[in-house]
């Protein structure tokens, strides 16, 4: 018998097809903003059956019963069209959102963001490049999704100016701009906005219970650092000896820079090093109005007044910045770059409209409730509580990122169900939602869904013609697969060990 071997372009049929089928059935999905809106009439609907069921639900830490009600009644009908308005105003990631992008998007526009991030990868020294473009790339979602769009052709520029392979940087820059889009050093936009979905979801259990921005910090402090390393070696190990060596040419980018970026820079470097200053003096300072009770920050006025204080910070340096350069020359200058940067928020907000429905309709129903605890009885008798259950969880997060490309659209999807279903298991909603950020962020660069594919895939084109989404595909694998492993070994370690994913935050309540 003679052997014989799958050619390559076999294999390439198959991982186009499989790509292909995924993106058909993708494609089929209705926008989100019309996704929630079917979502809420489903739940309308259902209502009506649970409640002409009789079906109730016991509340565990109460002992409370709650009848499913249905909003097809005098009293569905009045809440649809009194709560309609304070759904929308009062949804918690709203204001946490248009807050954040005050400050971030002034940086946005005014430069600071595009400049940093040129200034830090050109100046790092040969040997240290792949992992500074690597660091540079996850530590960026302080610019939200602007992110993806540019580190790749910066990453791939640099790269090229050493004599690497400029689909390498680009890669790279993709990747770890992509799948590491959760971590930071920092607390960001992205923080800010899944903690007030998640925060919402488990008050359909606990009323009181509060999940904060700062809530993941610790775990992804550590995950820049982890991940930093990881993307590197996946980058100089298997990405460019892939690629091999790049003979072609490609034109220069001219990026538009202030003559004194420099010294606006320092100035703002000097203005973020001063509030720091001042705000660690207050919070360290006797009787500090930002200490609890008791003297501690967990919980404090610091830490429920992170938003804002993070708001200030961007709004200072980016001030400094744009005095300095010119960019801002009069307090208008300020508002009408703000402004500009809340008109990119047009399409969130219109979706945040329908979620707010959505959630509120499943709140009041008490279908969530009673999905949670019936739920969490059936995974009990089976025995199906622990690190399994979690991991399988975080597994079929991963493959929806396939079909649904927006984070906190999916989120907004899943935490009314599975927060509350995994609080009755006993875990903490900070430690449900980590688990949903790892599997998010780690195949963010595999979804053919991902509007910004088609973008990176025109950037490799300059260098490579007859490249194509299995050839972005191919290049993110790699990354996907190694940024997910690594994230579930992390997220099962904490647990185990009994470590904070944040300040006061750890698996179980």
């Amino acid at each position: 018998m003679v052997a014989t071997t799958q050619s390559p372009a076999a294999s390439s049929r198959r991982w186009a097809r499989l790509l292909n089928a995924i993106e058909r059935i993708g494609n089929r999905l209705p926008d989100p903003f019309m996704l929630f809106v079917m979502l809420a009439l489903v739940v309308l609907v259902a209502s009506v059956f649970f409640a002409a069921s009789g079906a109730s639900v016991v509340l565990p830490a109460t002992g409370e019963t709650q009848p499913i009600r249905s909003l097809v009644s005098g009293e569905g009908i009045r809440f649809i069209l009194e709560s309609m308005l304070t759904n929308f105003t009062g949804f918690a990631p709203l204001g946490l959102v248009l807050s954040m992008m005050l400050g971030i998007g002034l940086a946005e526009k005014i430069g600071l963001l595009d400049v940093l991030i040129r200034r830090t990868v050109m100046s790092a020294p040969r040997q240290l490049v792949t992992y500074t473009v690597a660091f540079t790339g996850i530590m960026m979602n302080v610019a939200s999704d602007a992110s993806l769009i540019l580190l790749p052709p910066l990453a791939a520029m640099v790269y090229h100016t050493l004599g690497r392979h400029p689909v390498a940087g680009l890669a790279l820059g993709f990747a770890s701009a992509g799948a590491g889009f959760t971590a930071n050093l920092l607390i960001v936009g992205t923080d800010a906005l899944l903690s007030g979905i998640s925060t919402e979801a488990a008050r359909l259990i606990d009323p009181n219970m509060v999940v904060t921005p700062v809530d993941n910090w610790y775990f992804n402090c550590l995950s820049v650092v982890v991940l930093t390393v990881l993307a590197a070696q996946i980058s100089e190990r298997i990405t460019e000896p892939r690629l091999g060596r790049y003979d072609g040419d490609v034109e220069k980018v001219e990026h538009d820079e202030p003559s004194n970026a420099g010294r606006g820079l320092r100035n703002a470097g000097i203005a973020a090093l001063l509030y720091v200053g001042g705000l660690a003096t207050l919070i360290f300072w006797p009787d500090s109005p930002l200490r609890n009770d008791n003297g501690g920050l967990i919980p404090s006025p610091f830490l429920s007044g992170i938003v804002p204080i993070i708001l200030f910070f961007f709004i200072t340096v980016s001030v400094s910045y744009g005095v300095t350069t010119g960019k801002i020359k009069s307090s208008r200058d300020i508002s009408e770059k703000m402004a500009d940067a809340m008109r990119d928020l047009g399409g969130y907000i219109v979706l945040i409209f329908a979620a707010s429905q959505f959630i509120a309709w499943f709140g009041w129903t008490h279908i969530g409730s009673w999905l949670a605890v019936n739920g969490a009885e059936v995974l009990t008798s089976i025995n199906f509580t622990g690190l399994p259950v979690i991991i399988c969880y975080i597994v079929f997060t991963a493959f929806m990122n396939l079909l649904i490309f927006s984070g906190s659209a999916k989120w907004a999807l899943e935490a009314p169900i599975f927060v509350p279903l995994f609080m009755q298991l006993g875990y903490h909603p900070g430690f449900i939602q980590m688990a949903y950020r790892v599997a998010d962020s780690s195949t963010n660069i595999i979804s053919p869904l991902n509007p910004y594919m088609v973008v990176v895939l025109t950037f490799i084109r300059k260098y490579d013609r007859e490249a194509g989404l299995g050839t972005l595909i191919s290049l993110m694998l790699p990354y996907s697969l190694a940024f997910l492993v690594v994230w579930i070994i992390m997220l099962v370690s904490f647990y185990l060990l009994g470590l904070p994913f944040g300040p006061g935050v750890y698996g179980l309540m």
